[in-house]
């Protein structure tokens, strides 16, 4: 994706071939800053802080952390120790499992001396297979967005996405919003009402940042405003992304979705999930019952970060000292509310039958 006209993605190897840069998204949207990660460690601590993140992301960057690790110690007990420091990054998102699987998987049959060569070209594969993933996420829900066009001739289609699903949450394109560039460079009329999604606010910060930059209309909502939207006709689909989609169908997202999907149902709104099949978990049946939910910082609710208006920036508690506070990082929104998933297989019916003919390797995957 562009920002002001030059492409970027939002990982990648640097010039020197083996450390990797990454933009610094805890950063956005008031400095654009690109981290360099040397270590195993450094790969941690990107996904544990949100350095990185979104699901896909994560699983690339989990994987080049894989890398860097055989650089360092690429003993079995280097391998070892490497996969077991980066799965307990984060718990919620399924690519990072799925990653350091793949990465494991590759590297157990080579010889210590050429897994550091094996490693990184298997991070190169597993980033590039991303961003072909989200390619085809954007021409599969293209068609859903011209279909809409094409009922409403010369009016602006109207999106409205939850959190962050865009190009910096995966290594290029995105998933939710890989429908939304391709239909703007289609020359589609479309807006996109953006949820803040407090409390990291990563659609304040990130998606506005990146809908702005690459030059697609948007406007930034707090996050109760969808459902009057959608009372008054002003939404014509929602598109949001997932961190995890159990084998029912049921989708674990950004705390919130499951709100914007029942607002959606009761004022027959298409809501739809766009996720790469990484992302299908077949181990798990029931996303409600089964779904680990990551509990994080109370600080993220009560301090904000901003711009004042002389150009600083500063972080100010908006929370009485004292109050108890709770931090769900996700929910989980039942397959019945679901349209569909927007898959690089196409657009599928959120429910078990569906996942395991199009994903039947995911589910040898699982079984393993």
């Amino acid at each position: 994706m562009k920002v002001d006209g030059k492409h970027f993605r939002s990982i990648w190897r640097e010039r020197d071939g083996w450390s990797v840069g990454a933009i610094d998204q805890r950063r956005l949207p008031h400095e654009f800053v690109v981290a360099r990660l040397t270590s195993c460690e450094d790969a941690a601590i990107a996904i544990h802080d949100m350095l990185v993140r979104g699901a896909p992301l994560i699983g690339a960057t989990a994987a080049y952390g894989m890398a860097l690790a055989m650089r360092e110690d690429a003993s079995d007990a280097g391998l070892k120790r490497a996969y077991e420091t980066l799965i307990v990054a984060r718990p919620t998102a399924i690519n990072l499992k799925w990653a350091l699987d793949e990465m494991r998987a590759a590297l157990a049959p080579v010889k210590p001396p050429e897994r550091a060569e094996a490693a990184y070209a298997r991070a190169d594969e597993i980033a590039e297979q991303d961003v072909e993933i989200n390619r085809g996420i954007a021409h599969n829900g293209l068609a859903l967005i011209e279909a809409i066009a094409a009922n409403k001739p010369g009016e602006v289609v109207n999106v409205l996405t939850h959190c962050n699903a865009g190009w910096l949450a995966t290594v290029d394109w995105g998933t939710a919003t890989a429908p939304i560039y391709l239909a703007h460079e289609r020359g589609i009329k479309i807006h996109v009402w953006v949820d803040e999604t407090r409390p990291r606010n990563q659609g304040a910060s990130l998606t506005a940042w990146e809908l702005g930059h690459h030059g697609v209309p948007h406007t930034v909502i707090a996050d109760n405003t969808g459902g009057h939207l959608m009372q008054h006709g002003m939404v014509d689909l929602a598109i949001v992304g997932t961190d995890r989609v159990a084998a029912n169908g049921d989708v674990c997202n950004k705390i919130g979705t499951y709100l914007k999907a029942l607002a959606a149902h009761d004022n027959n709104v298409p809501f739809y999930v766009a996720l790469p099949s990484p992302t299908v978990d077949f181990a798990v049946s029931d996303g409600i019952r089964d779904i680990p939910i990551e509990q994080r910082s109370g600080t993220e609710v009560t301090d904000m970060t901003g711009r004042t208006a002389d150009g600083r920036l500063e972080t100010v508690r908006i929370v009485p000292e004292g109050s108890p506070v709770a931090n769900y990082a996700f929910d989980v929104t039942p397959a019945r509310l679901v349209t569909g998933l927007i898959t690089e297989r196409g657009v599928l019916k959120p429910d078990r039958a569906s996942l395991a003919a199009a994903f039947p390797e995911r589910i040898a995957a699982a079984a393993e």
